[in-house]
């Protein structure tokens, strides 16, 4: 946050970037409905006009935020037998504070508004869903994407609300290789 009274260099790029930084932080912590954009751009140091400027609309800030997180094609470039141990990593062992678990706090945090539901939906499908499906291939690829996606979305909500899982260090790991030989029984499946 910047100090009040402390004005930002005349930065396009900075700006928009210090305010995507603000509203991540803000629809993490409240959910789209509680964000509001003066809370934002007071965070940001800037008129909350810029806000419309650079963005459009709330929803479609909250777009740019869900967007600017860990991108897809990280998840899918790396070879296929080792994807069930990269999702069980990050789902189960990403620090709570890391920007890729801010993407599903804040959709979980903001599933219960309707015009964020919406937005959340359409960017899942064309950042997770479809590229998944389309890097699993074959005939039961979108079967496999909604199940892996389930699965994904599932220990995401019990991260959200036990941060270990309820588990020790210990219990949790073998939680993780389960899942992770879970997943990659998915992904391997004919």
């Amino acid at each position: 946050m910047i100090p009040p009274g402390v004005l930002r260099a005349r930065n396009a790029m900075a700006t928009r970037q210090a305010i995507l930084d603000c509203a991540r932080e803000r629809l993490r912590e409240e959910g789209y409905d509680g964000a509001s954009l003066r809370e934002i751009a007071a965070c940001a140091g800037v008129d909350a006009a810029l806000i419309s400027r650079y963005f459009g609309s709330k929803e479609e800030l909250l777009v740019e935020v869900l967007q600017s997180g860990r991108a897809p094609v990280e998840l899918f470039c790396d070879p296929r037998e080792t994807f069930g141990r990269r999702m069980a990593d990050f789902l189960v062992c990403t620090p709570p504070d890391d920007r890729g678990l801010d993407c599903l706090v804040i959709v979980l945090r903001s599933l219960s508004s309707q015009v964020a539901a919406e937005a959340i939906r359409k960017t899942s499908h064309a950042n997770f869903y479809a590229p998944l499906v389309d890097w699993l291939g074959g005939p039961d690829a979108q079967v496999k994407g909604q199940l892996i996606a389930a699965i994904m979305k599932g220990v995401a909500i019990s991260r959200f609300m036990d941060s270990g899982l309820g588990f020790d260090d210990e219990a949790r790991m073998r939680f993780r290789d389960r899942l992770a030989t879970t997943l990659q029984r998915i992904v391997d499946d004919p």
